[in-house]
């Protein structure tokens, strides 16, 4: 097993909470990730995942799908539900569409299908964690909304709307083209990660859910106009 090329290394000394019962592929995963500069807190199965993730601060996730104790959608669903939206990458063997879909509909950041590369994985692990990282642009305003880019939090006329994370992800992609129509194509990739259209109704149902969260105290802030995309408009 060898070591990070030294090329990847950043220093970035970020927590990685690693959810894998498989002992001897957590053993290959924990051993890249430290050589890369992480600190990797095990787990071996979804109820030590589960606390881990509650009590113990990680900047990632990377969980298995298929753990005992508790399923990886599961427990992830329960994070996401607990208000902890911390990214999270799933590993799973099954590589369909549809799996990869239902991972990034309970709350996955990202999916990647076994047998993979360590190379990919610490590569997706770092796009994951510079999403997340603070930047010198502290919040988004677009007319009465305002969403805090340090802590996901949104406010509509100064009213709380709590979003699930890909709601919030939405949000921020529509609030950074103010004014104009991102195509759906573009929401796919930028939220989803997905370099191709996979004939879902995945952006449809989170923009109606945000829809509905959004706009509960005011008139439809967000406008749909057909092959184009959306937009906020106020």
């Amino acid at each position: 097993m060898r070591d990070a090329d030294p090329r990847v290394r950043e220093g970035l000394d970020s927590a990685i909470l690693l959810i894998e019962d498989d002992r001897e592929m957590a053993a290959i995963i924990e051993s890249y990730l430290v050589s890369a500069g992480f600190r990797v807190m095990p787990a071996t199965d979804g109820l030590e995942g589960l606390n881990a993730a509650m009590t113990r601060s990680a900047d990632a996730i990377v969980l298995d799908r298929s753990l005992p104790g508790i399923e990886g959608l599961e427990l992830l669903g329960r994070l996401r539900g607990a208000g902890i939206s911390t990214p999270a990458l799933i590993l799973s063997a099954r590589a369909s569409v549809r799996d990869r879909i239902e991972g990034l509909e309970a709350g996955a950041d990202d999916y990647l299908v076994k047998p993979f590369a360590l190379d990919e994985l610490l590569a997706r692990l770092r796009v994951m964690l510079r999403r997340g990282a603070p930047t010198a642009e502290l919040q988004l305003v677009a007319g009465p909304i305002v969403l805090n880019l340090l802590t996901r939090e949104v406010h509509r006329d100064g009213i709380p709307v709590p979003l699930q994370p890909k709601e919030a992800r939405l949000l921020e992609e529509l609030m950074r083209h103010a004014g104009t129509f991102v195509p759906r194509a573009m929401l796919l990739e930028r939220v989803w990660n997905f370099q191709f259209d996979p004939n879902t109704k995945i952006v449809e149902t989170h923009m109606s859910r945000l829809r509905a969260k959004l706009n509960v105290n005011g008139p439809d802030l967000i406008e749909t106009r057909r092959a184009q995309g959306y937009r906020i408009a106020w």
